[in-house]
């Protein structure tokens, strides 16, 4: 299972606790899961205000942590930054 793999990721391959290689793919797998139109749009109808704040401040929180500004531009909001000489590792 290749985390930058374009298929769709096995649930069936996803497993944590038997070593960092492992579970950074199965990660990679888990947050492409998420990631699905349906899945999205059922979870969020049912998240609690609080919990909709706790899960964008946790991951808001990881993407400053481990993105540079212009990785969070091209990764996630799929734009070229606006300033792409800036490297804010």
């Amino acid at each position: 299972m290749s985390p930058y793999s374009c298929s769709p990721p096995d649930p069936g391959a996803i497993c944590f606790g038997l070593s960092e290689e492992l579970d950074r793919q199965s990660c990679a797998a888990y947050l492409r899961l998420l990631g699905r139109t349906e899945l999205a749009q059922t979870l969020s109808s049912r998240l609690s205000p609080r919990e909709i704040e706790e899960l964008i401040d946790l991951i808001s929180s990881l993407m400053r942590k481990h993105l540079t500004t212009p990785e969070y531009h091209s990764l996630f909001l799929h734009e070229q930054h606006p300033d792409p000489d800036l490297d804010d590792q």
